[in-house]
């Protein structure tokens, strides 16, 4: 290996042909794991086919996930490769959002440091996060490096165009981790099955999700709306989910569907549900439409068919894999539609123009809905629905 001030040295064991990029040796004596994986529900998503990969390296360790409390609402108690969950303190650059508390940032790592045997940073390009993760005291560290950030004992560049899910798998190649998944994978309680069924009638259910914490990655409500009307017309119950955030937004695809046809079987729940229960609505609908955030990756999770709304750009860090069971409709947008800015500049850094005019405005409904019935078809065939 390479100074800490590196990038990892490849000359290492070479499992490449099931692997993102290079496999390193693992480390020795490896008991505790830490995985610091701060954001949202989408984020964690990204995060859980590079745990799983090192739980199968490292089975007897425990996997304690570093995250925020929806990522503890969604996973503790449920069976899977992270043993616990801690919820990260306010810090600039992995959990913004509100001021630092220095009193509590010292007591998180004075409750943790010296506790692990290894700590896997899958949170950014490391300016802020590797200054955050060494100060756990970990025996061993690995995760991803911009030129500017602090170096680990074993890093790969970040370079922002990279699928997240393989850009976390190349990280935990560095400890000899190879990949058991390429997608994640959650599996349901049986409550949560139950009170889907509770809440849903008993024919197929189209399931909508018109979120994203960038509004410029949000389709039309009229949009949404309309694929509404035409799933409540072959015979589909449609509820649209989400936070409260997008209760809004719900109610407004809703009252436009209604106005469309007020005989029409569409819903919001948006609001109404947990994480485990909308896990539950998502794993009981044939399909699901949804822009890029974080219910859509949960949909993937759980087996269901997606349908995802894109930036092009989106695309290439978030976009499902596969085809069979998903599909991506996008904008090819590179310019603000207002303003004209080159919109394709990347990162925390980049600069952002002001507006938040729709880049994927242009995606047709009527194209969305056609992969609708399509994969309603595939969904009934394979799931029997």
């Amino acid at each position: 290996m390479r100074n800490a001030n590196t990038t990892a040295d490849f000359g290492g064991r070479q499992d490449t042909a099931r692997s993102v990029g290079p496999v390193l040796a693992p480390f020795e004596d490896v008991r505790r794991i830490a995985v610091l994986r701060g954001g949202g529900l989408g984020d964690l998503m990204f995060a859980m086919p590079a745990i799983a990969a090192l739980k199968r390296c490292y089975p007897d360790a425990d996997i304690t996930l570093l995250g925020m409390p929806g990522h503890a609402a969604l996973l503790e108690g449920r069976p899977g490769a992270v043993s616990r969950i801690v919820e990260l303190p306010y810090f600039p650059g992995v959990r913004p959002g509100h001021d630092e508390d220095p009193v509590a940032v010292e007591q998180f790592f004075a409750g943790l440091r010296g506790s692990f045997d290894l700590a896997v940073q899958l949170h950014g390009g490391g300016r802020n996060s590797n200054p955050f993760l060494l100060r756990l005291g970990a025996r061993h560290t690995i995760g991803t490096r911009t030129p500017d950030a602090v170096g680990l004992e074993r890093t790969i560049p970040y370079v922002y165009y990279q699928h997240e899910v393989f850009r976390a798998l190349e990280v935990v190649g560095l400890a000899g981790a190879v990949p058991v998944d390429l997608e994640p994978r959650l599996d349901l309680r049986p409550e949560e099955v139950e009170r889907a069924a509770q809440l849903t009638g008993g024919g197929p259910v189209v399931a909508l999700h018109p979120g994203a914490t960038d509004p410029r990655r949000r389709w039309p409500s009229s949009s949404f709306a309309e694929v509404a009307l035409r799933a409540a017309a072959d015979g589909c119950e449609v509820v649209v989910v989400g936070d409260e955030t997008d209760a809004p937004t719900a109610e407004e695809i809703v009252r436009l569907a209604l106005e469309a046809d007020p005989t029409a079987n569409v819903r919001s729940l948006a609001g109404r549900l947990t994480l485990g229960e909308l896990a539950g609505i998502l794993d009981r609908s044939a399909v699901m439409v949804g822009n890029d955030s974080g219910p859509r990756h949960l949909a993937q999770a759980v087996g269901t068919p997606t349908i995802g709304v894109y930036w092009i750009g989106n695309v290439i860090n978030a976009g499902a894999m596969g085809r069979s069971l998903h599909r991506v409709h996008f904008s090819w947008v590179t310019r603000c539609p207002v303003c004209d800015v080159d919109v394709t500049q990347v990162g925390w850094t980049a600069t952002r123009c002001e507006h938040d005019d729709s880049f994927v405005a242009t995606v047709q409904p009527d194209a969305v809905y056609a992969d609708v019935a399509e994969l309603r078809a595939t969904s009934l065939l394979l799931r029997g629905r």
